[in-house]
């Protein structure tokens, strides 16, 4: 095999700096972990209310796995579907106020297999430009025209909405909070120009779940919408792992028929089904909501000290918390003082973040504590003082 080709490649992302390469983590997931052989105060996990090395998830997973076995063996239409895992589509919809729901294997999964499966030619999806890449990935595998609005613009959105009346349906789909820049969309206002012009509303909430809302509901419910579809993952504030899709019960059915990720992805364990029940009984506990204040008061205290100090910090009320810094050369030299100094917050970079935008991403879980996050602070002024950020 001529492998020339690969070479040029790779050696084209080194010359612009954007090479990556991958990080040992030799712990279980916690507010500190060996990464890579030294301690770190881990500051770039999704696990918001660290959940994932729960000994009451870890005793649940176990006892699943000594009675259905390690694997699933297969897809759910075959021989990958337990009682747990209807047990888990049951609760997911009880928990989300829904009809019905339908459990992927991962969060990409689920959008690639809701988008590709509901919108067809003749159709098209209006997606924000700055959405995950997995729903980048499922309009690309639709049919359907796509049509990419600025980010959160509304005056943008409703221009292209309106001039789609010659197609047969029209989706707009939508990050509930953004991975990236940690903002939460302007959904009220996205369900007025849904219904004003016979549109339908996905939003994939994979970082508002356990995080924000009644019980750890997620971002429609913190802001009191229901969209036509509603997407969402296990693998951040529930500390565990795969997908899921929640809506009507006629929407369920479909999917189950016709989705390509669903129907050929062989299922997930037993054993994180499992884990994943009773990761939402902790949400609904007292406890629970104990977690969730703890990790939005963390996540207002930093973001206040951050700009105090000068730091040009984005998003709104989640524990996503980017500090812009622009130039990516610059961000990944800061994000390697911030690793000598013992914090791992990675730099964020072209082709993540549009060229000029890169940033430090902190990402803050309730297992941190008041004097973690003063450490970060003064460790990010430390840092910022050496690199001149501020000059």
């Amino acid at each position: 095999m001529d492998t020339r080709w690969m070479d040029h490649q790779l050696a084209e992302i080194k010359r612009k700096e954007l090479y990556r390469t991958l990080r040992t983590m030799e712990s279980a997931p916690k507010s500190t972990g060996i990464l890579n052989g030294t301690e770190k105060l881990i500051c770039a996990s999704n696990n918001y209310l660290g959940l994932a090395a729960d000994e009451r998830l870890i005793e649940a997973a176990t006892e699943a796995m000594r009675k259905y076995g390690v694997g699933s063996t297969g897809s759910r239409l075959i021989t990958g579907n337990t009682a747990i895992h209807e047990q888990l589509e049951r609760r997911l919809a009880s928990f989300k106020q829904a009809e019905a729901a339908i459990i992927y294997s991962s969060g990409y999964l689920a959008n690639i297999g809701v988008l590709s499966s509901l919108a067809q030619k003749g159709d098209i999806i209006f997606s924000d430009e700055l959405n995950h890449a997995s729903i980048i990935d499922g309009c690309r595998l639709s049919r359907a025209e796509k049509s990419i609005y600025s980010h959160v613009n509304l005056v943008d959105l409703e221009s292209r909405l309106q001039q789609s009346a010659h197609f047969r349906r029209r989706f707009i789909v939508t990050d509930a909070v953004f991975s990236m820049d940690g903002n939460i969309a302007p959904l009220i206002e996205f369900k007025r120009l849904a219904k004003a012009y016979d549109a339908y509303l996905i939003v994939d909430d994979a970082h508002g779940t356990g995080v924000l809302g009644t019980n750890g509901r997620g971002t429609c419910d913190y802001l009191g919408v229901s969209p036509d579809v509603y997407i969402g993952t296990l693998s951040k504030g529930l500390g565990t792992e795969g997908g899921y899709v929640v809506g009507s019960q006629t929407l369920i059915d479909l999917l189950r028929n016709v989705s390509r990720s669903f129907i050929f992805q062989t299922a997930m364990s037993p054993a994180v089904a499992a884990a994943t029940l009773r990761s939402i009984d902790i949400l609904e506990s007292e406890e629970g909501k104990e977690r969730r204040h703890h990790l939005l008061h963390l996540s207002a205290h930093l973001r206040a000290r951050l700009k105090e100090i000068g730091f040009h910090v984005m998003g709104d009320v989640t524990p996503i918390i980017p500090v812009l810094i622009g130039d990516a050369d610059r961000t990944l030299v800061f994000a390697q003082r911030l690793q000598e100094e013992n914090i791992f917050a990675p730099a964020i970079r072209p082709p993540t973040v549009p060229v000029g935008k890169s940033r430090i991403r902190i990402c803050l879980t309730a297992q941190h504590s008041m004097e973690q996050v003063e450490t970060i602070a003064r460790v990010m002024n430390k840092v910022a003082q050496e690199l001149i950020i501020f000059s």
